[in-house]
């Protein structure tokens, strides 16, 4: 390969800081925000010109229940409780009595919100700035490298949270990392005007009739309405197969091809729908929304037998209620398993749901699962901390932990951790899972029996 040697330079250090989190999503945010109650200053690196990341610049709209699975107690508080609550008071947020869709979110409200519990907390935010890489010295992570308008720059800090989605940091490291054998597709999710005005015309089933004339392969997706916005549906309809989107190659190609795909199953619903349908697109993601890719090796691996059991364990920091969700990889269709036993696999858009049981009844089904602290602790470096979906996990276990309500529960856990590491002069290694939980606990997260009467974040984190 020909290369093109560049010229040595000195990277100006832009901000020192107690902690700084590569990527922006609700976790990173999530994480910022813990952290800075409990005093640190922060700084937060987002490549996009908003914060939220899937939920926001890729327009998925729906947070899963916060309840367990028959409803009868809340696992979760927290900061995703505060959100909800924040954007309920815009009218942004639609209840739904099925768990998996419990909300429905104006993400672009929720762009807003973020936005303020940054500004609020003295986080210092960069918008459209990319994380370039690491510096280290001294075996010891320093700083990272930044490019924004402003040119190349370093933020230095004591400690580090990739929350980048793909480990883009923890990778640049070259900790110990893996890669499952088979890839969940990514979507590409779209705001279309029109769909509710098509009368008696099955779209979804013209769509199956006729796609291949139009390029789109068998598939399956999913779709709902928008709080305030009575017309317009959000719709992921589209997977790439056969994508990883952590390579820079395919994902643009991923990008260019879920658009296309939208685009296409427009055009089809314009050539069979009815002559006056009054469908528009109003608009695409600004990412297309990766499921899967590489993962970091930490000091548990999650299994599918400790999510569908429901495994309590002494050091979690999350709990989740939502199904195990595995969208295929090789072909249309999507598997659901849920903790009472069952499973349902959908072959594709319009086929009637193959119902079964993956394991005999029992006395007493498990109604939530938990996600522990080990699953996201490196042992190689010292001010490092993971959160979102580079967690340890196999194929099942991730199916179900990965979605946002879950990991924006990582986040709050790293930002935590990160805290106590600085407050006491530890590596995150050292840091003791029990007081992590406790000052979870304290400040509003529901993850334990003792604390599942605390919803209260704000009082609580005073008192942290």
């Amino acid at each position: 390969m020909r290369a093109i040697k560049e010229p040595e330079r000195e990277t100006p250090v832009v901000n020192e800081v107690d902690l700084v989190v590569v990527g922006g999503s609700c976790t990173g945010v999530f994480a910022a925000v813990r952290a800075a109650r409990l005093g640190l200053s922060v700084a937060i690196v987002e490549k996009h010109n908003c914060f939220g990341g899937v939920a926001t610049a890729g327009n998925v709209n729906i947070w899963h229940s916060l309840h367990d699975t028959v409803g009868e107690r809340q696992i979760i508080g927290g900061l995703t409780q505060e959100v909800l609550t924040r954007l309920s008071a815009r009218g942004a947020v639609a209840k739904s009595p099925n768990p998996s869709s419990a909300y429905r979110i104006n993400t672009e409200e929720l762009k807003i919100d973020l936005d303020e519990l940054v500004l609020a907390h003295g986080i210092t935010p960069y918008l459209h700035t990319f994380y370039v890489g690491p510096a280290v010295e001294a075996g010891k992570l320093e700083a990272v490298i930044i490019e924004n308008k402003n040119g190349r720059g370093a933020i230095r800090a004591q400690q580090f949270i990739d929350a980048s989605g793909d480990a883009d940091l923890a990778l640049d490291l070259r900790l110990p990392s893996f890669k499952p054998e088979t890839l969940q597709p990514p979507t590409t999710c779209a705001k279309i005007q029109g769909l509710n005005s098509l009368g008696m015309f099955d779209w979804q089933q013209a769509v199956r009739e006729h796609g291949a004339e139009f390029g789109l392969a068998p598939d399956w997706g999913w779709g709902g309405l928008i709080p305030g916005l009575a017309s317009i549906q959000l719709r992921a309809d589209t997977h790439v197969f056969g994508c990883d989107t952590s390579d820079g190659d395919q994902l643009s190609r991923a990008e260019m091809e879920g658009r296309r795909q939208v685009r296409a199953m427009m055009d089809l619903i314009r050539k069979y729908g009815p002559a006056d349908a009054g469908i528009a697109l109003v608009d695409l993601a600004a990412t297309i929304g990766a499921r899967e890719t590489k993962r970091i090796v930490a000091g548990y691996r999650l299994t599918g037998d400790d999510v569908l059991h429901g495994r309590r364990f002494d050091d979690a920091i999350a709990n989740g209620s939502y199904r195990v969700d595995i969208h295929h990889a090789d072909g249309p269709g999507i598997t659901f398993r849920y903790l009472d036993g069952t499973e349902e696999v959908i072959p594709e858009r319009g086929a009637k749901p193959v119902r079964k049981r993956w394991r005999d009844p029992v006395a007493t089904d498990p109604t939530f699962y938990q996600i522990p602290w080990r699953c996201l602790l490196q042992e190689h470096v010292p001010n490092l901390v993971l959160a979102g979906r580079m967690l340890d996990a196999d194929k099942t276990a991730f199916s179900a932990a990965r979605v946002m309500v879950n990991m924006n529960q990582t986040g709050e856990a790293a930002g935590v951790a990160c805290a106590l590491a600085v407050k006491k002069g530890l590596p995150i290694q050292s840091v003791n899972p029990s007081a992590i939980r406790k000052a979870l606990a304290d400040g509003g997260s529901i993850i334990n029996e003792e604390s599942q009467n605390k919803t209260d974040a704000g009082d609580a984190l005073q008192r942290a």
